[in-house]
């Protein structure tokens, strides 16, 4: 009885400060909306408005096609605001190594000439109702041969980073992380 008792002045003791009861988890989703092709030499390519980077896929070499998927972020059914800022990252695409700054997606690269020419990527913070959305658990995925591979982020996962060494024969990989709110 003593232990019922102490429970339930712990409960009342909680409720007098006026703690708010955490709401039930917002329900997140990574939705596919869009892709575009460029030519990989010479390309920009940026996800339309309110969207980010969440595959791609290459064939060949330089003068070939890139094509980027871009998806929007829903919580509880309402967009995800995607605010972007300037290109930064600029490397050496032969070895390049790049990921997002906390909680930011990619949602753009470009790249001019060959493996011996620049790529840059351009990121979006992303908030939901003036909250920020969180970005966690990145991974690098697996080594694709550049010039034959496609990649899409898993479940609720956007592009947070991407690594290439070598000409189109040479390895790329990319990071992902999942998109969590807290509310």
């Amino acid at each position: 009885m003593k232990k019922v008792a102490s429970v339930a002045l712990a409960v009342a003791a909680v409720a007098a400060l006026n703690i708010p009861v955490p709401a039930s988890a917002a329900t997140i989703k990574v939705e596919y909306v869009y892709s575009g092709t460029v030519k990989e030499s010479g390309s920009e390519f940026t996800c339309p408005t309110g969207q980010v980077m969440t595959g791609r896929s290459h064939n060949g070499d330089e003068n070939a096609n890139t094509t980027y998927q871009c998806s929007w972020i829903l919580v509880d059914g309402v967009r995800v605001d995607v605010f972007t800022g300037e290109w930064f990252g600029y490397a050496k695409e032969s070895r390049s190594n790049f990921s997002t700054p906390l909680d930011q997606a990619i949602v753009g690269r470009r790249h001019y000439g060959d493996e011996n020419g620049a790529t840059e990527y351009k990121t979006g913070a992303l908030y939901w109702q003036g909250q920020q959305v969180r970005i966690s658990n990145r991974t690098w995925t697996g080594s694709y041969t550049e010039s034959g591979h496609t990649t899409q982020a898993g479940f609720n996962q956007v592009m947070t980073g991407r690594n290439h060494s070598g000409d189109e024969n040479g390895k790329t990989q990319y990071q992902y992380g999942t998109v969590t709110f807290a509310g």
